[in-house]
């Protein structure tokens, strides 16, 4: 059984720098995530274990200072902090806050905001916090419920597929033919780049791993999209999910994994899956 690698493989530099800066805020002092720093239980595992707190709402933070997670939030949620007298630690990717800026100015244009992700996601929440009306969508039944507007600004989840994300634009831009359609690609170069590494990945495998964290967005899609290639992939967290009879049958085992997963864990996975190549030849 031959074991695959995608060609992006590991952390992006946003979940990195976010992680490096937790460690290196709670060394000086005990400071307090508001959610999950990356949606990833390993490294949030870890994180605890440095000491590193995490709280869902401020009325729980026990701490002076409160880090803001890589998946970004509104300028609302951060007065609020300041509000609460906490001191704020902003641990937003990059690509996250041009996603912010982008947006902000497409609003200021006089366009009527749309996003292209999950509504309940917490970087779309983020987006939407600071905004009075606005629209999110994911597929076109929802931008078959949209309302006709003259100008339309649409901007995208940072971890959406880039080919979903065109798709939806074009459906939006038939529905109203007589409206103004801005649109700003915010999918972030990491994400583009694990997608279309994943497609060919999957093209080649007979069986598809993707490693990440169980809420992590950007895994699922990449789940979705090796689906869409070939027809057995399997999620997993960690090499302790994996099962030796996924493979039966396999010739080419293809191995991806989410923007918020350590190398450790990829190692340890590839490990387990060369160990399983070993026992189907030995058999």
């Amino acid at each position: 059984m031959r074991i695959l690698r995608a060609t992006h493989l590991g952390m992006c530099f946003g979940v990195r720098d976010a992680i490096a800066l937790a460690n290196q805020e709670v060394k000086q002092a005990p400071v307090t995530v508001l959610g999950e720093l990356v949606h990833n239980e390993t490294v949030l595992r870890t994180l605890r274990s440095q000491g590193v707190r995490f709280a869902a709402r401020l009325s729980d933070v026990e701490t002076e200072k409160v880090v803001i997670t890589a998946h970004g939030t509104s300028d609302r949620a951060r007065e609020e902090v300041r509000r609460h007298g906490f001191g704020l630690i902003e641990a937003t990717c990059p690509l996250v806050h041009h996603a912010h800026r982008t947006l902000q100015k497409l609003v200021g244009q006089g366009f009527y905001p749309v996003i292209i992700g999950k509504r309940d996601h917490v970087e779309v929440r983020g987006l939407t916090g600071d905004l009075d009306e606005f629209d999110v969508v994911l597929s076109e039944d929802d931008i078959g419920q949209l309302k006709e507007r003259p100008r339309f600004g649409v901007i995208s989840q940072t971890t959406q597929p880039i080919e979903r994300v065109r798709q939806l634009v074009q459906c939006l831009r038939t529905r109203f033919p007589n409206s103004q359609i801005e649109f700003r690609d915010t999918v972030c170069q990491p994400t583009k780049q694990r997608q279309s590494a994943a497609i060919d990945l999957a093209r080649e495998s007979d069986v598809v791993v993707v490693i990440g964290g169980a809420n992590s967005n950007n895994t699922r899609e990449l789940v979705q999209t090796c689906g869409r290639f070939c027809a057995r992939v399997h999620h997993v967290q960690s090499a302790g999910d994996l099962r030796r009879d996924w493979f039966a049958g396999a010739s080419t085992v293809g191995l991806t994994a989410g923007t918020s997963t350590p190398d450790e864990t990829i190692n340890s996975v590839e490990e387990a899956l060369a160990h399983l190549a070993d026992w189907k030849e030995a058999a």
